[in-house]
Order: structure tokens, then sequence, then C-alpha cells
């Protein structure tokens, strides 16, 4: 037994130490949503977002990458500069748990292998589903009727650099374009999709949130080889 601990010891340790072709670790930061209530503002985080990252590093410029991050997002018209908006005073709170997969692409190449300091800008895009509350305005009241989910295209640009060979800290700011006018119960949908006199806003722009925060991804893996990409 002791001499099979040993060996798995040694295993482990020699994997670790070519570890980077793959990436996992986490998303910390902040959300803020861009609809029919509250402030139009692109980067205003108001809620903590958090969650996991895994990348598929398949060359020194591109990787396939997953993510999963959690978060409230709200509104309030108070806070916006729009007369109108204030004077309407709505505010709504809403949860979004979002799935992610797609393309990251760095600017420059980016290989921690290589036993220099490494940074880059980076741009990511793919699909996202989330699921949400589904609300309801009555008056001054917001009703939670339901669950629903729907895709989004997120947009993120960042920028990341190498902490020695196997850590990566990178900071982005992501925009996710969503097909729905709903998170802020604005329009409503399913159940309540077709009744009358519940919707108020743009009915004819969907809604956005945006996460932005911080990474932290820990490499791991076989000794990369990128020749043949």
């Amino acid at each position: 037994m002791r001499h099979l601990a040993s060996v798995i010891f040694i295993l482990t340790y020699s994997f670790i130490g070519y570890s980077q072709t793959y990436e996992v670790g986490g998303f910390l930061g902040g959300s803020n949503f861009i609809g029919d209530v509250g402030k139009t503002t692109y980067i205003a985080p108001n809620n903590v977002a958090f969650g996991g990252i895994f990348k598929w590093n398949r060359s020194e410029r591109h990787s396939f990458r997953g993510s999963i991050i959690i978060s409230e997002i709200s509104g309030d018209d108070a806070d916006s500069p729009e007369k109108r908006r204030q004077q309407r005073g709505y505010s709504f709170k809403n949860s979004i748990a979002e799935f992610s997969a797609g393309l990251e692409f760095n600017f420059w190449e980016f290989n921690l292998h290589t036993g220099y300091p490494q940074t880059t800008p980076y741009l990511y895009t793919g699909l996202t589903y989330f699921t949400y509350k589904a609300l309801y305005r009555r008056g001054t009241t917001i009703v939670d009727y339901d669950s629903a989910g729907t895709v989004a295209i997120p947009m993120v640009i960042g920028l990341k650099t190498s902490l020695g060979t196997q850590m990566v800290l990178g900071f982005e700011f992501g925009a996710r374009y969503t097909f729905t006018d709903g998170l802020d119960g604005s329009n409503p949908v399913g159940s309540l999709s077709t009744e009358e006199g519940l919707t108020f806003g743009n009915v004819n722009s969907d809604d956005w949130y945006v996460f932005t925060g911080v990474t932290l991804t820990f490499a791991f893996g076989r000794r990369p080889c990128y020749c043949n990409f």
C-alpha cells in the first residue's frame, strides 16, 4: 500500500508538472441589468456574480470554454438619470443561472510553457442558456409566477496574465444579449404572454445583463503540443 501511494503521488506530480492543456477555476464579480427598469449604464455592477470556468486550450490563440455563473439582477428607476423613469418609480429583483459554451480568442499568443510571463487581451463568444424567474407587475407589486429559460449571446472582452506556469488571472467585461424582454417583468412570458395590460416599456427591445469581474484558473493536463493547430 505504501509503494502504491508513492507511485500515485509521483504520477500525480508528473501530471501536474506538465499541466498546460486545460484550465479550471472560478469567476467572481458583479452583475447589472439593462432593460425597461432602472439604469441603462453598461458597466454598473450592483449585485454579486460568481461561478466556475473550464477551458480546453487548443492552440496559443484559441480555447474552447465553458462556464456556469449565478447571480441576482435588479433595477430601480430611482437610480436612472431619466426623469420619466424616476417619476414612474418601478423596481424589480430576479435571479439567473447561466450555462455558456463557446470560443475564446487571444489577440496574441498565450502559452504558459514558454517560461516567460504571458499577457494578452481576449474575446469570448458562443451560446448561453440561462434560467430566471418569470415576473409580472400588477400595480406597484412585482409577482414571481413561474420559472423560465432562454438563450443569450455572450460578448466578452478581457485581459489575462500568467501567474507562474500554472495560474492565469483575468479581468473581463461581458454583455449578454438575451432573447427575452421579461427579466424585469415588463413583458411576461408563458401563461401570461397574451394577457393584456401587463406589458410596459419598449416591447421591441430585448433585455441585456452584464457580468464584470475577475477569473482565476489553474492549468492541468498533458504537456501541450500546438503543432497540429
